[in-house]
């Protein structure tokens, strides 16, 4: 009987919990989170933008203070409890999910890639849950061009997804299918 639970624990170990790049996610992950939060804390509170901004940093780019109660892009705008209870339960279940793929990732580009998705998540989720609404300061603009208002995490997810689109397009056709 004893060999039977164990085996049952290192199964869903190394299934569903720890795998070969579980440690350099964790870190990765770790290291978005802080430069992440680091920048909104200092940029709310040490410089306080609501008082001080918008900060022209050059003539495409301006740090400016937007509260994003939506999602990626300004999308699905929910200025309720419900809807944002909603979004922050939905990022918990997605960062669940990526840390599930990450454990069974068979590469470490594959790994860094669901790193930085896992640990922009975290950090737009912690936003979501402090403050009811993700904090976003970045504005790029050129012309009469002005690109949506976005912040670190933004950033790790965009690159993230792009290191795993590069992935799945790299191994052929039926790679994501493995």
């Amino acid at each position: 009987m004893r060999d039977a639970e164990t085996d049952i624990v290192t199964n869903l170990r190394s299934r569903w919990l720890w795998g070969r790049f579980s440690g350099f996610v964790a870190w990765i992950a770790l290291a978005g989170l802080v430069l992440d939060q680091t920048s909104k804390l200092w940029l709310l509170f040490s410089f306080d933008l609501a008082a001080n901004g918008p900060v022209r940093l050059a003539p495409f780019l301006d740090i400016v203070l937007v509260w994003n109660r939506g999602i990626s892009y300004g999308l699905l705008q929910q200025d309720g409890d419900l809807g944002r209870w909603i979004l922050a339960i939905a990022t918990i279940v997605a960062t669940a999910a990526l840390w599930v793929w990450s454990v069974r990732a068979e590469n470490r580009f594959l790994a860094l890639s669901l790193a930085i998705v896992i640990g922009g998540a975290i950090g737009n989720g912690i936003d979501r849950l402090v403050y009811g609404a993700v904090v976003d300061f970045v504005h790029f603009h050129v012309g009469s061009f002005s690109w949506y208002v976005f912040n670190l995490a933004d950033v790790w997810i965009v690159a993230g997804v792009v290191g795993l689109l590069y992935d799945g397009i790299k191994g052929g056709p039926n790679s994501a299918a493995k």
